[in-house]
């Protein structure tokens, strides 16, 4: 009973100023490790779209140099999937669009100002390292300007836009509203409330690139497991 009431006695102060700060707290707490989350699942989106780009310029210099033809994707597409069976992207058609995504970016660029680093024909751009595959294939298979690929790549990540909001402001045509002027692209965060950061933590891309060739202790298949096992949750808090 004593030791009863030494602990109720400590644990006064903190229930009687709870209502106060514990809220402020917690909330503030919430807010960092989603920042945490969206800046975990970016380091990872960047890598595969590196992945995929690196990917594409192969495909690209081996057609040049070796004479590749049609089926050697193919191939590829079957040799890979054979290898990391939980990775999505390895279709034939993806790889042909990893080939495409790299081709936006170097072949048919505009001449821009020199302080516009990021679109230089040759490196991947940053802008588009920092969206999801699927916004990236909805750029690829709606937009013909590299320019204007980029401009809307930077903001999707300025508003957090879906994938859906993208294809909704181009077929809107917001470009034409807002104007299209290219200036030096800087790092930003997508709104951690953002449907794009919520996309984010759910791409299947990004998800089977982390997680390929990983088990879950008791060797079941369980996305939901395998979070818990990596020592953090990807979910919303």
């Amino acid at each position: 009973m004593k030791t009863k009431s030494v602990l109720t006695k400590r644990l006064t102060p903190f229930l009687r100023n709870r209502s106060q700060s514990y809220p402020a707290l917690l909330n503030s707490l919430k807010v960092q490790i989603r920042k945490a989350q969206i800046r975990a699942s970016l380091s990872v989106n960047r890598e595969l779209i590196s992945l995929y780009w690196a990917i594409g310029k192969i495909i690209v210099n081996q057609q040049k140099t070796e004479e590749w033809g049609k089926s050697v994707v193919a191939c590829l597409s079957r040799d890979l999937r054979h290898e990391f069976p939980e990775m999505a992207g390895f279709s034939p058609r993806n790889i042909w669009r990893m080939r495409s995504f790299y081709l936006a970016y170097t072949r048919d660029v505009p001449i821009l100002p020199q302080a516009v680093a990021e679109l230089d024909g040759v490196n991947l751009p940053r802008p588009v390292a920092e969206i999801p595959w699927g916004h990236n294939a909805e750029l690829l298979e709606r937009l013909k300007n590299s320019s204007e690929r980029m401009w809307y790549a930077r903001q999707t990540i300025l508003h957090g836009w879906s994938r859906n909001i993208l294809v909704h402001q181009i077929q809107s045509k917001l470009i034409k509203r807002q104007g299209k002027a290219l200036t030096n692209f800087h790092a930003v965060l997508p709104p951690h409330q953002s449907d794009m950061a919520r996309e984010l933590l759910k791409d299947p891309y990004n998800f089977d690139f982390y997680h390929s060739g990983r088990k879950p202790r008791n060797g079941i298949w369980n996305p939901v497991l395998w979070r818990t096992y990596d020592g953090f949750s990807w979910n919303w808090v």
